[in-house]
């Protein structure tokens, strides 16, 4: 009997890629979805005298929208002449990351926020034909027709992810009209890349249907109108245990914090301005309950002295690998190098 595999993956385009996906037809005998390949010169990822390109599996799911047998194939992109990770493959390199750091058991936790647009590519929160909106304020975590603009697409969406089984969390609407969230995870630093990629893909697919794009720009408007972002929770075993290493990661993060802020996005400047609850894209700070901040440690995690930490900075047009697997890298290098200097009691003994 025959089913459906769609398989995902990320473009080349620049500086955003993008997803795109084509359907194999599989059969009972196919165990697992194999290997399969496309036309890079047609995404930005090969030249036409050398097209092809490889897809690899690396998560897979149940097709909520076609329902049945079907599935959704999250895939990494290879080079045809080796098998080695295409250079826009940034999984790759987070998975390694996520091998090396495996003792830290880093978690993630994605806040997606998103814009509907109509196909004119105005928010559909917006008069149509111009014009603006009541200003923000009445539109986060609202209800009612004159406050909330797509719910449907939302609820559809919802409930696809779980269908599919994805490790969706919640949604709200967000504080500019036509603005929404959906949070995925807490997942380890591939997996959360592998399903918040499926994530967005249903989400543009099912606005397909009523005629929205679906925006990751980090600032959908110009003017007095919040960004979009993609708030970034995170923590290790040794956070989830105690206070200290919260703290560590935070001042880890502030050693590298202009490396970071500079693959957290395209358009980071534009909406890392120290308004519209953002630090500014040049400064970086930590506290608790401050949504001003660069990282804002939650004030039940202070109450508890354990948890997480959220960095604030990542844009909601961010790269999930890219983004986790940094983190990874400057948190748990920094808490293995720690580690390391503390002295053995036999060096203490010695001491005395």
């Amino acid at each position: 009997m025959a089913y459906q595999a769609e398989y995902i993956w990320l473009d080349g385009t620049e500086p955003t890629p993008m997803l795109r996906s084509k359907t194999k037809i599989l059969h009972d005998e196919v165990s697992e979805p194999p290997i399969w390949g496309f036309d890079g010169s047609s995404t930005n990822q090969a030249t036409g005298d050398k097209s092809d390109c490889v897809l690899r599996p690396v998560f897979q799911c149940h097709d909520p929208i076609r329902g049945g047998r079907n599935i959704l194939v999250m895939c990494e992109v290879l080079l045809a002449s080796n098998m080695r990770p295409h250079a826009t493959n940034t999984r790759a390199p987070a998975a390694r990351v996520e091998r090396k750091f495996a003792h830290d058991q880093m978690w993630f936790g994605l806040e997606q926020e998103y814009t509907m647009l109509r196909l004119d590519h105005t928010p559909i929160g917006f008069p149509p034909g111009g014009g603006l909106p009541a200003p923000q304020g009445p539109y986060y975590c609202g209800v009612g027709a004159d406050h909330i603009m797509g719910r449907e697409i939302v609820e559809l969406h919802t409930q696809a992810c779980i269908d599919a089984g994805l490790s969706i969390s919640g949604t709200n609407p967000e504080v500019m009209p036509g603005q929404w969230e959906f949070q995925i995870g807490p997942l380890g630093p591939t997996a959360v890349g592998d399903q918040m990629h499926v994530a967005r893909w249903l989400l543009h697919r099912i606005a397909e249907d009523f005629d929205v794009l679906i925006s990751l720009a980090a600032k959908p408007e110009k003017g007095d109108w919040n960004g979009a972002g993609c708030h970034t929770n995170f923590s290790t075993i040794a956070m989830r245990e105690g206070y200290d290493a919260i703290i560590d990661a935070c001042q880890a993060i502030g050693d590298n914090f202009l490396m970071l802020v500079e693959n957290y996005g395209d358009g980071i400047k534009e909406r890392l301005t120290g308004a519209h609850e953002t630090a500014p894209w040049n400064k970086f700070s930590y506290g608790v309950s401050d949504r001003g901040s660069s990282i804002r440690i939650p004030w039940q995690v202070e109450k508890d002295g354990k948890g997480y930490a959220e960095d604030r900075r990542p844009n909601a047009n961010m790269d999930p690998y890219l983004v986790a697997g940094l983190i990874t890298q400057v948190v748990c290098a920094a808490a293995d190098a720690k580690t390391a200097k503390k002295p053995t009691k036999k060096t203490v003994a010695k001491k005395k």
